[in-house]
């Protein structure tokens, strides 16, 4: 707790530390390195956690149901996507670990939020590779789902929403695990929209089987990625 240079009426005001940027040299859009932390930051906060709230609710939700729909069509894009959701979920429980009590303007707690965030998305990343690999090398055929094809569908539908309010909020924060999860919420919706193209194709052109394990090995890439980018703080600038 610092107090703020000239309050009003002598009132102090906490600051926090963006923690977003290498020691250093931070970024234009996290200048100066430590912001005033009044109601409105506060506000910020509740809303992060309760949004993560959210988040993981849908999550396990959506997990659920799409394990069970890509297992039983052998769909490793659709299983990949759906234990995707079960890594957004641990994300949402750290961004709640984050702003819940004392460590809310901790700016270890936010160095070791980000760190698990950026972790979490390549915990998942090895399984969907070798299952599309294993998937192209066999030339096994995932069946048709309508229940994956919904569900999908509106994923692409709500996860930018829930991105856009995360990153926002992670901006203002300077909170880059808040950040980071917004950005895994968008690459669920990415995810959602290539695993969607690629159930329906397959759904009216069987020959179009390749599709799903491409897919898979696209959302393995891009999820080690966005890893990157999160552990080094990207997502808050």
């Amino acid at each position: 707790m610092i107090p703020a240079a000239g309050p009003a009426r002598g009132q102090e005001l906490s600051v926090v530390n963006d923690g977003c940027c290498a020691a250093g040299s931070p970024c234009v859009a996290c200048r100066p390195p430590l912001r005033q932390a009044g109601a409105g930051w506060h506000r910020a906060a509740r809303w992060a956690r309760w949004l993560a709230w959210a988040s993981l609710a849908w999550m396990c939700a959506e997990g659920a149901v799409g394990l069970w729909q890509g297992l039983s069509a052998g769909s490793a894009a659709l299983t990949g996507w759906a234990l995707g959701s079960v890594v957004e979920g641990l994300a949402s429980v750290v961004v709640v670990w984050r702003f819940t009590g004392a460590r809310t303007q901790s700016e270890t707690a936010e160095r070791r939020a980000q760190l698990f965030v950026a972790g979490s998305f390549w915990l998942l990343a090895p399984y969907i590779a070798a299952e599309s690999a294993w998937e192209l090398a066999s030339r096994h055929h995932a069946e048709a789902t309508a229940i994956g094809i919904a569900l999908t569908a509106v994923a692409v539908v709500v996860m930018p929403l829930l991105g856009r309010a995360k990153r926002q909020l992670g901006t203002r924060l300077g909170s880059a695990a808040t950040a980071g999860e917004g950005a895994q919420n968008y690459l669920c919706a990415a995810q959602a929209a290539a695993v969607l193209a690629g159930l329906a194709v397959n759904a009216a052109w069987p020959g179009a089987w390749v599709a799903d394990p491409v897919i898979g090995l696209v959302i393995a890439g891009a999820a080690v990625r966005e890893g990157i980018g999160a552990w080094r703080g990207d997502d808050c600038c």
